[in-house]
């Protein structure tokens, strides 16, 4: 009797015990969420001092990056021709353009025509301003449907070519405006697409680091995309031959922040591409 009573005692002394450890375990567990709780929303605020904002602008990215004394618009043309023809297409272009590039009725500049020499073969470059902007635009291409002979330029044209494309641009604040030059020289057309958004950061970088790429004057124009492919930029430059080019871009990197340029602009592009071209005798670049 006495040993069943002994048992029955230690029975409830064991259940009383465990009682107690789960009630400490169930309040350990509670402080641990609380304490955690406490630490996530101490770290979110802490975080929250380094998130970036977003930076409300009062104006469009475009009026931030193009030069603002004068409204040039500029038209940059790809066109893909037949191999058989390109010969004939080159002709035909340097009997025609150059007029229109010379007429006062038509305000708008033939600023530079080549082909590719590497990169894609049989194609040819042209590039246009158009002073006024626009307005200006709109007058040209008016004016051009009831000029005659560039309708038939047009047409002649239409059966040379496989492919074409145009893309309208500005010019960036920081370059210098292409003018003619004398020859006989190369030019590297190098075009960026960007990642959307981040056409404010390549300006900021390129500001500084056109100045590391004016000893040869090899600099011609720099400009980025309004309409055809968004966030593209186009890098215009020139040099004596393939082997200056070399020499040129290497020297770069001899100055001091050019290194950080490259480092962080070339996570800002998606795709880039690179042109050989060659201009052609009627082109003012030369």
């Amino acid at each position: 009797m006495a040993t069943r009573v002994l048992q029955r005692i230690g029975h409830g002394l064991n259940q009383a015990k465990n009682r107690v450890r789960a009630n400490q375990q169930v309040a350990l567990t509670v402080r641990n969420l609380s304490a955690s709780t406490n630490r996530n929303r101490e770290d979110s605020w802490f975080k929250s001092l380094f998130v970036r904002k977003v930076d409300p602008r009062k104006d469009a990215h475009s009026h931030l990056l193009a030069k603002k004394e004068d409204h040039n618009l500029y038209k940059i043309q790809f066109h893909n021709v037949k191999p058989e023809c390109l010969d004939a297409y080159n002709k035909l272009c340097e009997d025609i353009l150059p007029s229109i590039h010379a007429n006062p009725e038509y305000p708008c500049q033939l600023v530079g025509t080549w082909n590719t020499w590497y990169g894609e073969q049989d194609q040819a470059v042209h590039l246009w301003r158009y002073r006024g902007g626009y307005p200006a635009l709109t007058e040209v291409m008016s004016k051009l449907r009831q000029n005659k002979e560039f309708m038939e330029f047009r047409k002649e044209r239409g059966t040379m070519l496989l492919s074409r494309r145009n893309q309208l641009l500005l010019e960036f604040s920081f370059w210098n405006e292409p003018v003619p030059r004398s020859g006989p020289n190369i030019y590297e057309l190098r075009s960026y697409q960007l990642r959307p958004g981040t056409m404010i950061e390549w300006g900021n970088y390129w500001a500084r680091a056109i100045e590391f790429r004016q000893q040869n004057h090899e600099a011609v124009g720099g400009f980025f995309s309004q309409i055809g492919s968004l966030y593209m930029v186009h890098h215009l430059w020139a040099y004596k031959d393939l082997q200056s080019r070399e020499d040129t871009r290497n020297a770069a990197w001899q100055h001091e922040g050019w290194d950080e340029v490259v480092y962080y602009t070339v996570p800002l592009i998606q795709h880039m591409e690179s042109r050989i071209m060659i201009p052609l005798k009627s082109s003012p670049l030369q």
